[in-house]
């Protein structure tokens, strides 16, 4: 039967196809294609703007597509490429050798299909004897950054990558590291081994150890660690996975890997989540150093001048575009003779990254975080006392606060602290602040803490941005009790009674005796009824009989009907509006001036007694010299006055020279209402009320 024209054509058709199809396998199983070695070498290089060399064999297998692909793609073929000695070469600047990478075998598997629609899917890609050599300048410039071509068509898909040996330096110049690594294959004993530290992990982390625990037993490859950071040893090594599956979601690569860079010990354990983006990373993370500002060069993240420290915790980053979000979550650590607790959160946004999070502290010792506060170290102090030069006798900190790198990052962290500990200073307890940096801008809003038995609230901001810094604070305390502000003087023990205080200042300066140095505003402070000593009241008011009988006899107690005192701030000058005390026995009036900038006191001290006193000399005191140094006397020209008094009625009559020495006390007692309530009116620009006396 004779075939129509149409059938006779498409039947021509198929068979030249099918001769076709034969011919290219017949020429793809029998080409030698190392002759194409020459042309894809050039055309790679010229691609990249590096030299690319394959120098071994070439050659390319066909296999079956795999089985467990649905349809009829599981039956078309796929190419199988070989290669050995193939490498990369590095920018003629770098140091570390002529050849970015080099591989002595790789294979890669690939799909054709794709290809047609500019999809290059590699669905294994093996590695055996790996170099790599890639380094960093100062400037950012790197080695691995190849010639800008452009956006490409292509995308570019690995499923599957495989390692088998290899080896790896990497130069960094900007951070000062030299950091070279050797892989090599583990035996079956080693696969088997357990990851310390997850068996029996009952905590909310018990999953992802258990997780961890199941992945130990997938190392493929054990590493060694070698080189300097910042001319300290680099030493260190671990385990992974040799295969690491990019195809399917919820995938995971092990990694255990511990390392010395400097001071800085660093420890991981866990597990790379879905590698095929990195879209999960969860690890158990330990870190030791001897401060923690030496891991902003590695981590990017701006952390105080510490003393030594230890943190373990587990560390959680996960992909969102282009960038990393990474999670520090439920660690424990101490810092010094600090412990601290809690979560921390770190992403790298724009213009600066944010560091987010919670930290609790049992203990937290201000020495351990001084020279962020501004506080003296030990061994500032000790240079500084090796200076002829510096000021000495200063009682307020003179560290300088660094804000050089206060733009960094933008931080917004909740701290609570069940104690804070000052050296020799009364402890702080149940601190409780919200910190936040923002465009080199502190705050501390609020700042609130328990002292000698009471609580101080406060507001501070610190604006970095300006140079010296700019300072506010506005501070409230209510309810200190008077022996607990006065823990090491005896005769104070068994006062009773509670001061309040409020201040609110404006200040410049890089340190906190610079800011108090330029301040501006009001300080107020009161004392409510209670009971103080009566020595330190007959002390104070010279009562020569008195004081010599309570200091052979015992002291007992004065009743204090109201303490209230008021300062004005003019650029670090604070003048006194009122300062009065009120007793039953005696009422003393304070005037003169505090000299922040100078840590001077001119004040002079006026008692009058209530009652009759025999031998009171009734004199006015002074109070000068330097807050760490001060000098409490009594006034020469009133006293010598007295005496002379007295001498010269002595002459005329002996008894007559007891007279200038009587008090007949006739002062009026303090209205204690209206002065407390005056005392606590500090505002920027109020003015006092006249206190009336009854």
């Amino acid at each position: 039967m004779r075939r129509s024209r149409p059938l006779t054509i498409l039947y021509y058709f198929l068979a030249a196809l099918l001769v076709l199809l034969v011919a290219l396998v017949i020429f793809v199983l029998t080409f030698d294609w190392n002759r194409a070695r020459p042309y894809i070498n050039d055309k790679v290089s010229q691609t990249i703007g590096r030299e690319f060399a394959i120098r071994g064999d070439l050659d390319v297998r066909f296999r079956q597509g795999d089985p467990a692909e649905p349809g009829w793609r599981r039956y078309v073929p796929r190419p199988v490429i070989s290669a050995n000695d193939v490498y990369v070469v590095n920018p003629e600047w770098t140091t570390t050798g002529p050849r970015l990478a080099s591989v002595g075998h790789v294979v890669v598997a690939m799909h054709t299909l794709p290809l047609l629609h500019k999809e290059v899917v590699i669905t294994n890609l093996e590695l055996d004897k790996l170099e790599v050599a890639a380094q960093r300048r100062a400037d950012g410039s790197n080695t691995w950054t190849f010639k800008d071509n452009g956006p490409s068509e292509w995308e570019v898909d690995i499923r599957r990558l495989a390692f088998r040996e290899g080896s790896l330096r990497y130069l960094d110049d900007g951070i000062k590291l030299d950091l070279r690594a050797k892989a090599t294959t583990i035996n079956a004993a080693d696969a088997d081994a357990k990851v310390d530290g997850t068996a029996g992990d009952k905590s909310a982390d018990g999953a992802a150890g258990k997780a961890t625990a199941q992945a130990a037993g997938n190392y493929g490859l054990r590493f060694e660690l070698g080189g300097t950071y910042r001319g300290a040893p680099v030493t260190g090594g671990g385990k992974t996975g040799a295969v690491l599956s990019l195809q399917d979601e919820h995938n995971t690569f092990p990694v255990q890997a511990n390392a010395m860079a400097g001071k800085n010990k660093i420890a991981i354990e866990g597990t790379l989540t879905d590698p095929r983006s990195l879209s999960g990373i969860d690890l158990k993370l330990s870190l030791a150093g001897a401060s923690m500002a030496d891991l902003y060069p590695l981590t990017g993240v701006l952390l105080p001048e510490t003393p030594a420290y230890a943190t373990t915790g587990r560390l959680g980053g996960k992909k969102e575009g282009a960038a990393w979000n990474w999670t520090y979550r439920n660690f424990t650590g101490t810092v010094g003779g600090s412990d601290l607790h809690g979560t921390l959160s770190y992403s790298p946004r724009k213009p600066r990254p944010l560091l987010t999070g919670t930290l609790t502290s049992n203990q937290l010792r201000l020495a351990d975080l001084g020279p962020t506060i501004g506080a003296e170290s030990n061994a500032d102090k000790a240079a500084r006392d090796k200076k002829p030069n510096q000021p000495e006798g200063k009682a307020l900190p003179v560290e300088q606060f660094n804000t050089a790198k206060w733009d960094a990052l933008d931080a917004d962290v909740k701290f609570t602290g069940k104690k804070l500990v000052r050296t020799h200073d009364i402890p702080l307890e149940n601190v409780d602040t919200h910190i936040r940096m923002k465009n080199k801008v502190l705050t501390l809003t609020p700042l609130n803490f328990g002292m000698a038995g009471g609580n101080v609230t406060s507001n501070i901001t610190l604006d970095g941005g300006k140079n010296p810094i700019q300072a506010q604070i506005k501070l409230a305390a209510r309810h200190l009790k008077i022996r607990q502000l006065f823990p090491k003087l005896q005769s104070m023990q068994a006062s009773v009674g509670e001061v309040n205080g409020d201040a609110a200042l404006a200040g410049t300066g890089n340190s906190v005796s610079a800011m108090l140095a330029t301040a501006s505003g009001e300080l107020g402070a009161t004392v409510s009824e209670g009971s103080v000593s009566k020595f330190v009241l007959e002390a104070a008011g010279l009562n020569i009989a008195n004081a010599v009988f309570v200091k052979l006899f015992g002291d007992k107690q004065v009743q204090l009907n109201c303490v209230a005192s008021d300062f004005v701030v003019e650029r670090g000058q604070a003048q006194t509006r009122r300062f009065v005390v009120d007793t039953d026995e005696a009422v003393i009036d304070v005037t003169g001036t505090v000299d922040l900038a100078s840590e001077r006191l001119n004040l002079d001290v006026k008692p009058k007694t209530k009652g009759v006193r025999i031998i009171s000399l009734r004199t006015p005191l002074y109070a000068r010299g330097t807050f760490a140094n001060p000098d409490v006397g009594v006034a020469k020209g009133p006293l010598a006055l007295k005496a002379g008094a007295a001498v010269a009625l002595g002459i005329i009559n002996p008894l007559a020279a007891v007279v200038p020495l009587i008090n007949p006390g006739n002062v009026e007692a303090v209205d204690c209402a209206a002065a407390l309530k005056q005392a606590t009116r500090v505002r920027f620009g109020s003015k006092p009320e006249p206190v009336n006396k009854q």
